[in-house]
């Protein structure tokens, strides 16, 4: 699982990530503090290096049980907000990774460069964990 506090820019990359190079491998879902609506640039930078992420939505954490997921990575430091039983995974990460939120595309490109560095080594360590 993976959390923000909207669920449209950062952990919206980090789904798309996992689905393709951590396919067959994790399952992976993503969330927010509440929901609002995936952001068009980050499905336009996503879209720029081949990944589609226009199918996913934004869905609120509430709508999920944490005793169905492994490992709970929070990627804008929102993890001190989040219920216990979520931070009580067998795997959590807080990233806290800035929010390209208002900034110019450049910003959201380097935001996911980063978030696609991290959920690489993840998906490594998960690979070997479980």
């Amino acid at each position: 699982m993976f959390v923000c506090k909207k669920n449209s820019r950062r952990s919206q990359m980090a789904e798309g990530f996992t689905r393709i190079f951590g396919s067959g491998k994790v399952e992976v879902t993503s969330s927010g503090l509440e929901s609002s609506q995936v952001d068009p640039i980050t499905m336009q930078v996503m879209s720029e290096i081949g990944i589609d992420i226009s199918l996913q939505t934004s869905k609120p954490l509430s709508d999920f049980d944490p005793a169905n997921y492994d490992a709970v990575i929070s990627l804008c430091g929102c993890g001190v907000n989040l219920p216990e039983a979520w931070v009580l995974r067998d795997i959590f990460e807080d990233w806290q990774l800035d929010d390209p939120e208002g900034e110019g595309i450049d910003k959201f490109r380097e935001v996911r460069d980063l978030v696609k560095v991290k959920v690489m080594d993840l998906i490594e360590r998960l690979a070997r964990a479980y």
